[in-house]
């Protein structure tokens, strides 16, 4: 199975608001939002973190949302081939 996990440093902000935030409060406020025979769709909890990401961050749209995570995982990853 592929893991960003090692990739993110321990003491990372991210790392942080998931120790400190239990997200799965999200489910039960947006369950009557999904019909249960439907496409499988892209979790909630995920999207509300990218929101929420985003907020914290300061990132105006979600474009650059979306290029700000490409961007962090690119570098993650190129820094730990380098050092691996």
């Amino acid at each position: 199975m592929l893991t960003i996990d090692p990739l993110v440093p321990n003491n990372h902000l991210v790392r942080k608001l998931e120790a400190a935030i239990d997200f799965s409060f999200i489910y039960p406020l947006v369950e009557q939002l999904y019909l249960p025979n439907a496409r499988p769709s892209t979790d909630p909890v995920v999207l509300f973190k990218m929101t929420f990401i985003q907020y914290v961050f300061g990132i105006q749209s979600m474009q650059a949302m979306l290029t700000f995570a490409a961007m962090n995982l690119k570098k993650l990853a190129n820094w730990t081939w380098q050092t691996a």
